[in-house]
């Protein structure tokens, strides 16, 4: 039995646990460096944007320069985050050239007016340094992989300020249904040391704190169960929409340059036409109005046009935050319409469109404490479960592995997101 083999031979379980221990601490720390210097530096691209508006028109001149960049750092093949998903699920290294271009790329996503997140940056850039890491300390393949969730966590903790969510969502989202346990001790560690981290250095956790309830009456309930319902159709169509944009901006325009560059020009015409740069950038200050109560009917639609016609051009960042935009907008107007509360009601479309396009409900629900509280957690809770389960397969990254352990059957199934 396992607690009389603890018992009997503590040394090793005692070794294994200082050493995992210690990877935490180490990653956490590098981990909350670099993520407090990422939020930094997107932090001041975003702010000289917004100072000089006309940098917009410079956004396909951009698009050539990320272009040439993973030419020259040889990652034209680099399948970005799907990239490090794989690596967590076969121990594969990750090539070091990762760090300097997701970095640089997704700085000029930012300077230049994409409608990119940083999220899926953050992800490559611990996964980057935990392989480096791993190298350096001679980790074996399935010892990498644990390395790689934990840096993973530790940027994007440090990025985000959401320790728990970072460790739970490192290990959730690559195989859906499982939780890798020996990656929880240095998961947890590096993600909280590299919020502390991060924190001394300014970054704040991004989020509203929502005081009052919706109630859990029987018609507030059908109410946010029919929410939940629509959000997940939405979620479900959100993701097809990026997925065939992407196919469809590879399938007709096949050379990297150019794609870009019409992109680029694309999303520039729309900011023009639009008249203001609302839908450039991440969209996290459009999603937090409307968690406040604030949005315009076309905002999550809009939202999801420049962000599908960003990343299907080839321009790097990610898609979680703007996710966030679509659920809050999306959420905020239907909560309207339903005659609830409509800040309330955007926060949840944010959690419930998280967890659609991630397939991490675990990780969404703790998401929803660390950003707006634990007023409405029942609610957030009940959202997470009908959007996972409705959603299906559907999801943002095609590397995810969705387990379905049918023990009726007698097998396990594996399959991979469509």
């Amino acid at each position: 039995m396992a607690w009389l083999d603890k018992l009997h031979h503590p040394e090793k379980f005692i070794k294994t646990f200082l050493k995992w221990g210690l990877l935490g601490l180490i990653m956490g720390a590098l981990g909350g460096l670099i993520g407090a210097g990422f939020h930094h530096a997107l932090h001041f691209v975003t702010h000289l944007r917004g100072e000089h508006s006309w940098l917009i028109f410079l956004l396909p001149v951009g698009g050539l320069l990320t272009v040439t960049l993973y030419k020259v750092l040889k990652l034209q093949n680099n399948k970005g985050t799907n990239e490090i998903i794989d690596a967590t699920l076969d121990g594969h290294p990750v090539s070091p050239a990762v760090f300097p271009g997701i970095f640089l790329a997704t700085a000029m996503t930012h300077l230049f007016g994409g409608s990119a997140g940083r999220e899926g940056a953050a992800l490559q850039l611990g996964g980057s340094t935990a392989s480096l890491l791993a190298k350096i300390f001679r980790l074996d393949e399935n010892e990498r992989k644990v390395m790689v969730m934990s840096g993973m966590a530790a940027v994007f903790a440090g990025l985000f300020g959401t320790p728990l969510t970072a460790a739970l969502f490192c290990m959730e989202f690559e195989s859906v249904g499982t939780v890798f346990s020996p990656a929880l001790l240095p998961c947890f560690l590096a993600a909280f040391v590299a919020s502390r981290v991060s924190l001394s250095f300014g970054v704040h956790a991004e989020g509203l704190l929502l005081e009052t309830s919706l109630g859990m009456d029987v018609l507030t309930l059908g109410k946010v169960a029919l929410l939940a319902v629509a959000v997940s159709v939405l979620g479900i169509f959100m993701c097809a929409f990026f997925h065939k944009a992407e196919h469809f901006a590879k399938q007709h325009v096949a050379n990297p340059y150019i794609r870009i560059a019409v992109g680029g020009v694309i999303v520039m015409v729309m900011t023009l036409i639009v008249g203001d740069h609302r839908f450039n950038g991440a969209g996290m200050d459009m999603a937090l109005k409307a968690v406040a109560g604030q949005t315009d009917w076309y905002n999550f639609i809009l939202k999801m046009v420049f962000t599908a016609v960003t990343l299907a051009a080839g321009f790097k960042g990610g898609e979680i935050v703007p996710t966030f935009c679509v659920g809050a907008t999306f959420g905020c107007l239907l909560g309207g319409l339903l005659g609830l509360d409509a800040g309330i009601c955007g926060a949840l479309g944010l959690i419930g469109l998280f967890c659609c396009a991630t397939n991490s409900p675990i990780a969404s629900i703790v998401l929803s404490i660390e950003m707006f509280g634990g007023a409405n957690l029942y609610l957030f809770a009940l959202v997470c479960v009908i959007c996972f389960v409705l959603s299906g397969n559907s999801g943002l990254y095609a590397s995810q592995i969705i387990e379905f352990n049918k023990a009726d059957l007698k097998e396990n199934h594996f399959d991979r997101v469509k």
